[in-house]
């Protein structure tokens, strides 16, 4: 990796640390080229407007070293997953990006290379998903490497995808394949023996660099009736869409979709499908829709090359209460439901 622009300071010392104005010059001011409201990181705050018909969608995720990522992660995946996190909940809301503000607590002697590939992994993110800074903040901490983002995505006006919308009776659908990041994060602990490789790439990879769906969460706007991401665990997160609508849910477990590489670990073992379904850090949209929203779906996943499964129902009960069978429809034992940071 290589910092988006040669350093705009050459005749710096080059022994001399970069004081906080010398960092936003070298590092992050050039990713705020594509974004005029920035007003190149000159004032105390951006400036721009929103498109007439269309509605702000504000987000913000913050990521600490130890508790998100672990320390050692390579500084360019610590910013795909910062910057990917955000721009999954404005697919939820069917937002498209717009800007976004970030800031960063770092410890004093933090070396340089860890802030260009930190650059870097941002700036190659805002070409791929369309995306620009507008501002921020740069302070130093004594504790540990602590990282936010607040997005802005734009929306058409009175349509933003709630996580109330859903009624009994609607499917649950899920986007893509649940629990590699868990069983990721179980391979980055040491906990899953996994000798394959390029299984074990592929499902350290998805922890690391999760895929948001931006191309699908626009696109569900009168096709799902409420929505989520699922950060912190399928099990979890259906939990809170249904407890925000009122409803219950039952889910079936044999249904979740999952890669080829989770199948291998997992390998039938009830234990290892659990963590997959309440693990985590999958970030793919979570949603339900009416039976009669089916065939859109259908050419919706086709088009954009993403598969979307249907999953479970919703239906009367305690608010918040997920019933999950498995194959046999017997209950599946699970020791929790997701992450809680509390």
């Amino acid at each position: 990796m290589h910092p988006p622009h040669p350093d705009p300071l050459p005749g710096r010392e080059r022994n001399r640390p970069l004081g906080e104005f010398d960092r936003i010059a070298r590092f992050f001011k050039p990713l705020a080229a594509g974004f005029p409201g920035a007003r190149g990181l000159r004032d105390d705050a951006a400036v721009f407007g929103v498109p007439e018909g269309r509605e702000l969608v504000v987000t913000t995720d913050a990521m600490v070293a130890g508790v998100h990522f672990f320390p050692d992660d390579p500084p360019a995946d610590i910013a795909a997953k910062l910057m990917r996190s955000n721009l999954s909940d404005l697919a939820a809301m069917g937002a498209e990006p717009l800007a976004y503000t970030l800031v960063t607590a770092l410890p004093r002697g933090l070396d340089e290379s860890w802030l260009e590939g930190f650059a870097a992994g941002l700036d190659e993110d805002q070409r791929q998903f369309g995306i620009a800074l507008a501002g921020g903040d740069s302070v130093s901490t004594s504790g540990p490497i602590t990282l936010s983002v607040t997005a802005f995505g734009l929306v058409p006006a009175g349509r933003a995808l709630p996580r109330w919308g859903g009624r009994t009776g609607d499917r649950v659908f899920v986007t893509g394949c649940i629990g590699d990041a868990a069983l990721g994060l179980e391979i980055a602990y040491g906990r899953l023996d996994i000798p394959d490789e390029d299984t074990r790439a592929h499902l350290l990879r998805r922890l690391r660099r999760p895929d948001p769906r931006m191309g699908i969460g626009p696109r569900l706007i009168g096709l799902a009736s409420g929505a989520m991401d699922v950060s912190d665990g399928l099990v979890a997160d259906l939990g809170h869409l249904c407890e925000e609508s009122g409803c219950a849910a039952l889910l079936r477990a044999d249904r979740v979709p999952l890669s080829d590489a989770a199948r291998g670990a997992i390998d039938g073992d009830p234990v290892r499908l659990a963590v997959a379904i309440t693990g985590g850090d999958d970030y793919e949209l979570l949603f339900s829709a009416p039976p009669t929203a089916r065939d859109g779906l259908a050419a919706l996943a086709a088009d954009c090359g993403v598969a979307i499964t249907e999953i479970g129902e919703l239906r009367p009960g305690s608010p918040g209460d997920v019933a999950v069978l498995d194959a046999a429809g017997s209950p599946l034992p699970l020791s929790r439901r997701g992450w809680d940071h509390f």
